[in-house]
């Protein structure tokens, strides 16, 4: 059963009641992430979601910690190009007090200098991390050779000048312009009974002032670019990417099941050709990222430094390949079935169900429906398919990224 409200102060709740489980995923979504951020804010969406554990006005952030332990619960964040996501997962009987910590820890946190002073150093060894972590590292690359320095293209984390010099002003800054009603949803999955949920929502979120955020579509320029980044490492990381359809946009779902034949699955075309057949890659994938003004069609691949030429070579002839729409009807047919269990399966996760229907609500303003969503990639045809062969591996807006010992990019 699901049920929708938006209250008078803008905030909106989506809740689907999922009887029959003994848990309930609570999420608290903002329309806000790296893509919105002028320069000077470059990472602060990472670093607020960061700062909002470290203590609220009545409680330390070892309490935030320690309460949620004490029910069973588990509580964490996330931050994205366009979203940023704080939730918690609790038992059905204790789900009204992980809320209120959650709730808490949302509303009320502090941002304490000395916490603000130490939490610098966790996400400077965090950017240290993703700098050696070359499959993170050449991916990000891969999206600043395809967007450019700002928008969908920044690095989530931000640079470590920006990091290192962020003050609480600039949080609370930043907070006063995203961080408001209009821009919030809240999502529930699970047994969880709705008017619970209501009441909740009432409670702690209905005291905010209605306050209009006007969520500008992002600037979206394609670069075309090809980057590399020498690391003396045994691996080469290889990253293409593609112009695609936009998110929802018609063909969307034709695209990805191309995708499930092209690299997105074990039997994929690329899969097979580049690991199985001519061992080249242990990791060897391609994925789609859609946006509401763009998307992009990625390959990575990390490969025996020695065969780095070769492994591209088989690369390009997958592409070629697909780009001639050879794909069988049986092909066709796994592709479809992929993406239809892929709905399936994420109806049987609360996790997944809170995500689902909270961006549906925040980039749609929409009520999920998983009957429709279904019939509508039933309803894709081969031809669907082939028709969207053409809207994707256009070579003019082709990015590139490279990480290992090279010397120049692909």
């Amino acid at each position: 059963m699901i049920h929708f409200k938006q209250f008078d102060n803008g905030i909106r709740l989506i809740v689907n009641q999922m009887s029959g489980l003994m848990s309930v995923t609570m999420g608290i979504l903002v329309h806000t992430g790296a893509s919105v951020e002028t320069d000077k804010e470059d990472g602060i969406s990472h670093f607020i979601e960061h700062m909002m554990f470290k203590g609220t006005k009545k409680r330390s952030a070892f309490r935030i910690s320690d309460e949620m332990d004490r029910i069973g619960a588990q509580v964490n964040a996330f931050t994205g190009k366009d979203m940023t996501c704080y939730y918690a997962k609790s038992t059905t009987s204790h789900a009204a007090e992980a809320f209120e910590i959650l709730s808490d820890l949302f509303l009320n946190s502090t941002f304490p200098e000395d916490e603000i002073k130490r939490e610098k150093g966790v996400i400077l060894e965090e950017i240290s991390m993703n700098e050696d972590t070359p499959d993170d590292l050449c991916l990000d690359i891969l999206s600043r050779a395809f967007y450019g320095e700002r928008g969908y293209g920044r690095n989530i984390l931000g640079p470590r000048e920006n990091v290192s010099g962020f003050t609480k002003a600039d949080v609370t800054a930043y907070m006063d312009k995203y961080y408001i009603p209009d821009n919030i949803v809240i999502s529930m999955a699970g047994n969880i009974d709705a008017k619970l949920a209501e009441d909740m929502v009432g409670q702690y979120f209905g005291v905010l002032t209605r306050k209009c955020c006007k969520n500008d579509d992002i600037t979206v320029e394609l670069q075309g670019k090809s980057l590399y980044k020498t690391k003396d490492i045994e691996q080469v990381h290889i990253g293409i990417s593609y112009p695609t359809l936009k998110r929802y946009e018609k063909l969307f779902d034709a695209t990805q099941m191309m995708n499930a034949v092209f690299g997105g699955s074990m039997s994929s075309r690329l899969f097979q050709r580049v690991r199985e057949e001519l061992g080249l890659a242990y990791t060897v994938y391609s994925f789609i990222s859609s946006y509401n003004e763009t998307g992009s069609l990625s390959v990575y691949a990390g490969v025996n430094a020695e065969k780095y030429h070769q492994s591209v070579d088989a690369i390009y002839s997958c592409i070629e390949d697909i780009k001639k729409k050879n794909i069988s009807e049986e092909e066709f047919l796994r592709g479809k079935e992929q993406l239809i269990s892929s709905q399936i399966f994420a109806q049987e996760s609360t996790s997944s169900q809170m995500l689902l229907f909270g961006k549906e609500v925040m980039y749609w303003n929409k009520v999920y429906n998983f009957e429709e969503r279904v019939n509508k990639i039933s309803s894709v045809t081969l031809n669907d398919v082939f028709e969207a062969t053409e809207y994707n591996f256009d070579d003019k807006y082709k990015a590139l990224s490279v990480v290992g010992a090279v010397d120049k990019p692909l």
